[in-house]
């Protein structure tokens, strides 16, 4: 060879270890002191312009690049670390799960499988997911990137069993009775989408009316069944929700997984809010019946905290997850002994190029045990309660939902008002609340009734954040609703 080699390692190791350092520094002082910052700021035009430059072509000096992302990225979050963010159902993350990220970005490894030790990590965070949903050793399950891709593995492995042919060999058109999976009309987008992507189109899939504390109604799904059985219809599947996006309502799990069991359909569960409720001593009996499911979706990312991404499918019958999956070309033939001696983590998904999401999780969980994380789910339900007993005693504000677990839902309503005009009050004192960086809630519209909604999936958050809210809710609808 005439031209020199290269290579992307630093010229001096010695420069990388003290920037290095001075990055993990400033890393633990932006987390102690998140509480000190805006949770949120918009960007002022300077910021916008410095990420809308053209491609580099040369070299920058890595700490040259690293003030460039301390001034004008660790300053402008999204906010969810932060305690008094509630505004989607996130989780907060946690420091030690960051440091999992780095290691396993470190170490670089493919988790699509193979003979090495992240691939038994992974095993194990999945092995440690079916224990603490009652699942047993027989099942399988998979890591992705969270609960949309998890429902959809499920519901995947769902339509392949009940659709009556070799789907993969086939395809749906040749299925000979359209499909039907059912669930609420509170059930989550990914859903629908899960539908539409899976071939089966949007009309395969029946959202029946929940009650009025948004579960599902039994009586009009078991109506629901027979009717699309006696219209020429296959009923598949009924989609339960271990708490809605909404309210965080819980389905009546039990009773749905014995209907599917006299109808014969699968029982799929999204628990990507509430799954995890199961390892919450004080309140585990609201998810009576999760582990009787034949497909669970939950979101590590969410109640166990993790940074993002991690979701995870569970399901119960492992021979029918991997039937739904695998597929193994010359390529990726195994050996008997070497690095390909293992199974493919790949033949449970649709990645195979996987990465070493787990971690993460099982650091934290090694770290802390699996009961703190029970006593921070309990935590946040009674701080939702707390909010709801404050909401309830102040004569300003109106709840507008049963608060079923974690999810409060309220407005502002002095009384004179139509609903047009609490519509534009409420939602303008939710933007200011972000656009000042003192809380972040958001709104939605449950049973034709816009509210202002509070999730609490914070292990950061104390109960006097939820008295401040409390008062600024009442101090900016004071301001806000003046004529």
């Amino acid at each position: 060879m005439t031209r020199s080699e290269e290579t992307l390692d630093p010229a001096d190791w010695e420069e990388m270890r003290a920037l290095s350092h001075k990055i993990v520094d400033d890393a633990i002082n932006y987390t102690r002191d998140v509480r000190d910052r805006p949770l949120w700021q918009d960007m002022p035009d300077q910021v916008r312009t410095i990420f809308n430059a053209p491609l580099p072509q040369s070299p920058t000096a890595l700490e040259k690049v690293y003030g460039t992302l301390s001034d004008n990225l660790m300053p402008y979050p999204m906010g969810n670390i932060h305690p008094r963010f509630w505004m989607w159902y996130m989780g907060s993350s946690n420091f030690t799960g960051a440091l999992g990220d780095f290691m396993a970005a470190i170490l670089g490894s493919n988790l699509g499988g193979g003979n090495h030790a992240a691939c038994q990590i992974d095993q194990q965070v999945v092995d440690w997911c079916k224990q603490m949903l009652g699942f047993p050793e027989t099942s399988s399950g998979t890591l992705v990137s969270g609960g949309s891709k998890a429902n959809m593995i499920g519901l995947v492995v769902a339509r392949n069993e009940i659709a009556g042919i070799n789907v993969r060999e086939q395809g749906v058109a040749n299925i000979k009775k359209p499909l039907r999976f059912y669930g609420s009309d509170q059930i989550h987008s990914c859903h629908q989408i899960a539908m539409e992507t899976l071939g089966l189109g949007s009309k395969s899939l029946t959202k029946i009316r929940s009650n009025a504390d948004c579960t599902l109604d039994i009586k009009a799904l078991a109506n629901a069944i027979s009717a699309d059985r006696a219209a020429g219809l296959k009923p598949a599947c009924v989609i339960a929700t271990a708490g809605t996006v909404n309210t965080g309502a819980i389905d009546d799990l039990k009773a749905i997984h014995a209907l599917c069991k006299k109808e014969g359909l699968w029982y799929h569960v999204d628990g990507c809010i509430g799954a995890l409720i199961n390892i919450a001593p004080e309140n585990k009996v609201l998810v009576a019946g999760i582990e009787k499911a034949d497909s669970i979706a939950l979101d590590p990312h969410k109640w166990l905290h993790a940074p993002f991404e991690v979701g995870c499918a569970l399901i119960r019958d492992k021979e029918a997850h991997r039937a739904a999956f695998a597929l193994t070309p010359e390529y990726l033939e195994m050996t008997e002994r070497g690095i390909a001696s293992e199974h493919w983590l790949h033949d449970y998904g649709v990645q195979t190029s996987r990465g070493f999401r787990a971690l993460k999780v099982w650091m934290a969980l090694q770290e802390h045990g699996v009961q703190k994380f029970g006593r921070l789910i309990d935590q946040n339900i009674a701080q939702a309660a707390y909010l709801t007993d404050g909401i309830n005693n102040t004569p300003l504000l109106e709840l507008t939902s049963e608060t079923s677990i974690n999810i409060v839902c309220y407005r502002y309503n002095p009384g004179e008002y139509t609903e047009d005009e609490l519509k534009k009050i409420n939602t303008e004192i939710m933007l200011v609340m972000q656009e000042t960086g003192v809380a972040a809630i958001s709104d939605t519209t449950v049973h034709g009734q816009h509210c202002l909604r509070v999730a609490i999936n914070n292990h950061r958050t104390i109960t006097s954040d939820l008295d401040f809210l409390i008062k600024e809710t009442v101090r900016l609808g004071k301001i806000i609703a003046i004529p």
